[in-house]
């Protein structure tokens, strides 16, 4: 069974490629999170090393949000 990949729009966000506005799509597939641009199909990874670096520690967080 392939896995579900929950996609979200990163609001004000624009492309390196192609610098279209409001293009760019958060994922994680294989516990890597990825963005891609859905007009022109640009794809980032993060790295190993970010993954790494960051901690919760690092980040003002309030709350997490948990959608069922």
């Amino acid at each position: 069974m392939a896995e579900r990949k929950k996609k979200r729009f990163i609001a004000g966000a624009t492309c390196p490629k192609c610098q279209a506005l409001d293009s760019i799509m958060l994922f994680f597939e294989n516990n890597v999170e990825k963005l891609e641009c859905v007009k022109c199909g640009y794809t980032q990874s993060q790295t190993d090393e970010k993954v790494e670096a960051k901690t919760r520690a690092d980040e003002n967080v309030i709350g997490v949000f948990k959608p069922q």
